[in-house]
C-alpha cells in the first residue's frame, strides 16, 4: 500500500493565498485528517498563532508584515512577534514609557488584558502600582518601574489636569457652567470632551460624567478610547459612514 506523502509546499500556498488560516483549512488543503500531521509541517516553518481569538489562527512570518511595536492584524485576526498575549503584554509594558493601564493596553492590542496583566503581576514579571483610584502596570525593574511612574505622574499634570468634582457635592453655579459650556459642542466634541474628563477620574468615571451630563455611558468610553488610541478624525463630526442615509429628492412627473 502506498503511503500518502504531505508536502509544506501546500501550506505555504494556502497561506499565500489567504494570509492566515485555522487548523481545519490547514488539514483540508493537505489532505488529512490528523492535528499531528500539520503540526510536523509547521515545525519546518516560521509560523506563528494569534493572540487574539484564543490561539486559533496561523500565519507565516512570510506573509506577516509587522509594525514597529512586533504587531500585525488580517480582518481583525492579531498576531505578535513576541507570540502570546501573555508574553507580548510583558514586553510592551517593559517598553512603555509611561506604563499601561489595563484600558489603555486593551486598545493597543485589541483584545483584553485585564487577567493577562494580573497573571504578570503574580508572578513578579510585572509590577502593579496604585495612581488614583486605578492600578498602573510597570516594569519589575525598579529603575524602570520609578522611571515609569514619575513620567506617568508628569504626564498626567500636564495633559489631564485635577479632576471634576462629584455629581452630588458639585456647587450649582460650576453644574450650570458646565451643562452651558456642554450644550456648545457638536456630537465628537461632547464625546471626546466627557471622556477626557472620565479618564481624570478613572474607574467609574464613565458613570459619573453620565449622571453629571445625561449622556450615554457608551459614548462616553467611546470617547475615552478614542483618546487613549489617538483615534480622532479632526475634520468630521461622525465617522465615514455614520448618521442617517441621504434620501434623494423626488422630482414631480
Amino acid at each position: 500500500m502506498r503511503v500518502k506523502s504531505y508536502r509544506t509546499e501546500d501550506l505555504v500556498a494556502l497561506f499565500r493565498e489567504q494570509k492566515v488560516a485555522v487548523m481545519d483549512e490547514m488539514k483540508a488543503a493537505l489532505g488529512t485528517r490528523g492535528d499531528a500531521t500539520v503540526f510536523r509541517l509547521l515545525a519546518q516553518l516560521a509560523y506563528r498563532t494569534s493572540y487574539s481569538h484564543r490561539g486559533q489562527y496561523y500565519t507565516l512570518d512570510e506573509v506577516a508584515q509587522f509594525d514597529e511595536a512586533g504587531l500585525w492584524s488580517y480582518e481583525s485576526v492579531w498576531f505578535s512577534l513576541y507570540g502570546t498575549l501573555l508574553r507580548t503584554a510583558e514586553v510592551l509594558v517593559e517598553e512603555s514609557e509611561f506604563g499601561y493601564f489595563v484600558d489603555e493596553l486593551d486598545n493597543r492590542l485589541h483584545v483584553g488584558t485585564k487577567d493577562a496583566l494580573r497573571k504578570l503581576a503574580r508572578d513578579g514579571r510585572l509590577s502593579r502600582e496604585k495612581v488614583g483610584r486605578r492600578y498602573l502596570y510597570c516594569s519589575a525593574e525598579p529603575v524602570i518601574r520609578r522611571r515609569q511612574l514619575l513620567a506617568r505622574q508628569t504626564y498626567t499634570e500636564r495633559t489631564l489636569g485635577a479632576p471634576l468634582p462629584e455629581p452630588e457635592v458639585m456647587h450649582d453655579e460650576l453644574r450650570a457652567a458646565i451643562i452651558l459650556f456642554f450644550s456648545l459642542l457638536d456630537e465628537k466634541q461632547r464625546r471626546l470632551y466627557a471622556g477626557l474628563e472620565s479618564l481624570k477620574w478613572g474607574h467609574g468615571g464613565d458613570r459619573r460624567m453620565a449622571k453629571l451630563l445625561g449622556m450615554g455611558v457608551g459614548a462616553i468610553a467611546r470617547g475615552r478610547r478614542e483618546l487613549l488610541a489617538r483615534d480622532v478624525e479632526v475634520e468630521r463630526i461622525r465617522r465615514a459612514g455614520a448618521g442617517r442615509e441621504a434620501v434623494e429628492k423626488k422630482r414631480r412627473r
